[in-house]
């Protein structure tokens, strides 16, 4: 182990050993079973990634930035994840451990960079699932004409809805990964069907007209919009260039939130520890995930902007939406039930991630230990996620989070660039380490993967990253006085 202060590293090979230690006898479990194949991890990962993403930023994206061009939007963003998930395939095949990019920034750029990632991946799932619980309750009293005041977005004081449906989503990831995996599998199904009935339906109703403009004129981004240039992308901020919004920059700026769409499928790489045969199922669970999920989003956004004008889009539900506008009524509440579907699967994804990513501080001492102890029967890590599911409930309950959705994508990006770089200093520093899956083009790709990321990343709007900068301040904050003192590898530095 290297130990410079807070920049010290944990050795790779004591995070793989550290993996296949069994409990003494006495001693609480310090590691989880492994349980899943590739397919599993195929279906979280869709699971996650077919969501909120699918069912409501398309119809964001092309009315408020890049019209029909939202398929180069997402064609854009896939290409920044799929590159990014290759990083994290050669990463989490050969150390395939709880807790994913923190891990990996653990073993290469230090202790405090470590944990700037994990709590930037808290803040990425606990938002992300809090938002799609929202959402969750708004098609549900849609769909069902429940009260407002309490499963409304605007309306709710208290959103029962979103509270109900995380708590119980909540109790599935505590009580065992394989009640989880059949959950999400089921819901990946419905949600997997109703996406290919859209393009299989939808395609018969595409007109050109609707079409053209295929790339929208650029205009200036009207003033009330403009908050002093908070709402405006960094680097147009940084510029001075005058705000705008579709042409070439509306289809950049759209791919940086549509990457919402993408966000959370790195919850794979959180599951490694419990992956059967890592080496083979991680790469495959990876890209397998992104595949279809691209696939499927280029082609509903072809159908969605072919049906309805991108100017006539809903931006809450525009998928069904424009089914009812082209006389399908009963077509837009068959793909509101599977909206459902896909927001369930989303939330639970998430709860289970955040699971693991505390299980994987609290195992290294910077969280208390007793948070991260494995259920014996369960086999797992009860009471952090009965902790972060009822902060995610409070989030939900009180918060209005539409506005917060790119902090999501911030998140996203951030760890993607960590993970990036993660793979070009493994292969110096140790490039005799056994790598079940190796990344092509080493140091070119990745470091492609991270320019990109930092492009996507200066799409977003300048009060994201004041948000961004916030959250990672108090993230310091909380290791200062708690995280830098209870580390392992503190305690092992001082001892020594």
């Amino acid at each position: 182990m290297a130990f410079h202060g807070i920049f010290r590293t944990k050795d790779v090979d004591d995070v793989i050993k550290q993996n296949d230690e069994k409990p003494d006898e006495g001693e609480h479990y310090t590691r989880l079973s492994k349980r899943l194949t590739s397919w599993d991890l195929m279906g979280f990962g869709i699971g996650i990634v077919i969501g909120t993403g699918i069912f409501t930023l398309t119809g964001v994206g092309a009315k408020n930035y890049a019209g029909p061009a939202i398929m180069i939007s997402f064609l854009i963003a896939g290409v920044v994840a799929v590159l990014a998930a290759i990083c994290y395939a050669e990463l989490a095949a050969a150390v395939p451990t709880a807790g994913s990019s923190y891990t990996y920034a653990y073993t290469t750029i230090g202790e405090v960079f470590a944990w700037i990632i994990a709590w930037d991946l808290i803040l990425e799932f606990a938002l992300g699932a809090a938002v799609v619980a929202r959402g969750w309750s708004g098609y549900l009293q849609d769909s069902f004409g429940l009260p407002k005041a309490f499963f409304g977005e605007e309306d709710s004081v208290i959103n029962l809805g979103a509270v109900f449906i995380v708590l119980v989503l909540g109790f599935v990831a505590a009580i065992g990964i394989r009640e989880a995996k059949w959950l999400t599998n089921a819901l990946v199904v419905i949600k997997v069907s109703v996406c290919l009935f859209v393009i299989a339906i939808g395609i018969f109703f595409v007109k050109a007209a609707n079409l053209t403009p295929y790339v929208p004129k650029s205009k200036p981004l009207p003033e009330s919009d403009s908050l002093g240039g908070l709402k405006q992308p960094l680097w147009q901020f940084v510029s001075g260039a005058q705000p705008t919004t579709f042409g070439v920059t509306g289809v950049f700026v759209a791919a940086a939130i549509v990457f919402f769409a993408y966000s959370g499928f790195e919850a794979v790489a959180n599951l490694g520890e419990e992956t059967k045969d890592p080496g083979k199922d991680m790469p495959r669970g990876l890209l397998g995930t992104l595949a279809i999920c691209t696939f499927l989003y280029v082609l509903v956004c072809f159908v969605l902007t072919g049906m309805v004008k991108y100017t006539d889009l809903s931006e809450g539900a525009p998928i069904s939406d424009a089914f009812r506008q082209v006389g399908l009524g009963w077509a837009g509440v068959l793909i509101g039930v599977a909206a459902i579907a896909g927001l369930t699967s989303v939330i639970l994804v998430d709860i289970v991630a955040m699971g693991r990513i505390g299980f994987a501080l609290c195992r290294d001492g910077l969280l208390p230990p007793s948070f991260g102890v494995i259920h014996e029967k369960y086999h797992t890590p009860v009471r952090i996620t009965v902790v972060t599911t009822i902060g995610v409930a409070v989030l939900a309950a009180f918060v209005p989070l539409a506005a917060l959705a790119e902090m999501v994508s911030i998140g996203t990006l951030f760890a993607f660039l960590v993970v990036s770089i993660a793979v070009v200093v493994l292969r110096r520093t140790k490039p005799q380490m056994k790598r079940p899956f190796r990344a092509p083009q080493v140091p070119i790709l990745p470091i492609t993967s991270a320019v990109l990321c930092v492009g996507l990343m200066t799409n977003l709007a300048v009060e994201t990253w004041l948000r961004f900068i916030i959250w990672l301040v108090v993230g310091l904050v909380v290791y200062v006085f708690y995280g830098r003192s209870h580390s392992h590898l503190n305690k092992d530095s001082v001892e020594s």
